[in-house]
C-alpha cells in the first residue's frame, strides 16, 4: 500500500513529462520543414544559374520579376482577377456538394439514382468540355465560376459520401433505440463522424479549384494569373512565368492549411493522432 502514491506520482511524470514532448514537437517539425525549403531553394538557385533562362529560372531571378510584377501593379490585379472566381465556384461547390455527398451515403436510392452522374463527371476531362462551357457561359467571370465549380464538387461528393458509409452502423442504431429522427441521426450522428471525409474532400477540392481556375484562364479568358503565364511564355520571359506559378502553389498550401484549422476548430475530437512518431 506505501508503493502506490510513489508508483501513482512516478505516472503522473511521465504523464507529464509525455505532454511537454508532445508539445514541443511541432516547433521541431517546423524547423524541418523551414530547412527543406531552404535546402531546396540553394540547390534550385545553383542549379538553375547553369541552365539557359529560356528554358529555366532560378529564386534570386524570380524573386526580381516578382518585386517588378508588384511594383507594376499587374500581379495585384491579376491575382484579384483569379481569386474572386476561385472563392466563388470553391464555396458553391461546398454548398452543394456537401449535401449531396450526405444523401447518397446515407439513401440507398438516392445512391442508386445519382451516384453514376457523379462517378462519370469525375471521370470526364474537363478539357474536352470547354468549348461548350464557353458558349453557354461566354468569356469572364460566370466561366471561370462554372469551371471551378465543376471540377471541384465531385471530389467533395465522393468524399462525403465514403465517409458516411464509415459511419459505425452501432452509432445509427443506438440513435434508433432512443427514437431519434431521421434528421436527428444525421445531424447529431451521422455528420459529426463523417467530418474528417468532409474535410479530406475540401481539401482535395482546393487543388482542384485552382487547377480548374488555370484552365479556364488559359483557354476562356486569357487574364488573371494564367494570364500573366501565357503572356510571359510567350515572350520568353521564364522568370517572370515562374512568379504567378509559385504565387499559386503558396496560395494552394495556405488554403489546404485553413481547411486544417477548420477542421481543428468544428472537430476537436479528431485531431488526436494514433501510432505516429
Amino acid at each position: 500500500m506505501n508503493d502506490f502514491p510513489e508508483a501513482l506520482a512516478s505516472r503522473v511524470d511521465t504523464a507529464s513529462a509525455h505532454k511537454r514532448r508532445v508539445k514541443r514537437k511541432p516547433f521541431k517539425l517546423g524547423y524541418v520543414t523551414v530547412l527543406s525549403v531552404i535546402i531546396v531553394l540553394l540547390c534550385w538557385e545553383y542549379f538553375g544559374r547553369q541552365i539557359s533562362p529560356i528554358f529555366s529560372s532560378y529564386p534570386s531571378a524570380i524573386a526580381i520579376a516578382f518585386w517588378e510584377l508588384l511594383r507594376s501593379g499587374v500581379l495585384a490585379k491579376a491575382f484579384f482577377q483569379s481569386i474572386q472566381p476561385l472563392a466563388a465556384g470553391f464555396f458553391l461547390a461546398a454548398v452543394v456538394g456537401i449535401p449531396v455527398g450526405l444523401l447518397i451515403g446515407r439513401y440507398r436510392v438516392v445512391e442508386a439514382a445519382i451516384n453514376i452522374y457523379v462517378l462519370a463527371g469525375y471521370a470526364t476531362p474537363l478539357v474536352a468540355l470547354m468549348p461548350l462551357f464557353t458558349l453557354w457561359f461566354g468569356l469572364g467571370f460566370t466561366v471561370k465560376m462554372a469551371i471551378i465549380f465543376t471540377l471541384t464538387v465531385f471530389p467533395i461528393i465522393i468524399n462525403t459520401s465514403d465517409g458516411v458509409k464509415q459511419v459505425p452502423k452501432a452509432l445509427i442504431e443506438v440513435g434508433i433505440a432512443f427514437v431519434a429522427t431521421q434528421s436527428g441521426i444525421m445531424w447529431k450522428i451521422i455528420i459529426p463522424a463523417t467530418i474528417p471525409y468532409i474535410m479530406t474532400g475540401l481539401r482535395l477540392g482546393v487543388g482542384k479549384a485552382i487547377i480548374a481556375m488555370i484552365i479556364a484562364e488559359f483557354f476562356s479568358a486569357i487574364s488573371g494569373l494564367g494570364g500573366v503565364i501565357i503572356n510571359a511564355g510567350n515572350s520568353f520571359q521564364t522568370a517572370t512565368m515562374f512568379v504567378p506559378v509559385i504565387v499559386l502553389m503558396i496560395l494552394g498550401v495556405a488554403l489546404t492549411k485553413l481547411v486544417g484549422m477548420l477542421e481543428k476548430k468544428i472537430a476537436p475530437w479528431q485531431n488526436g493522432s494514433v501510432g505516429r512518431e
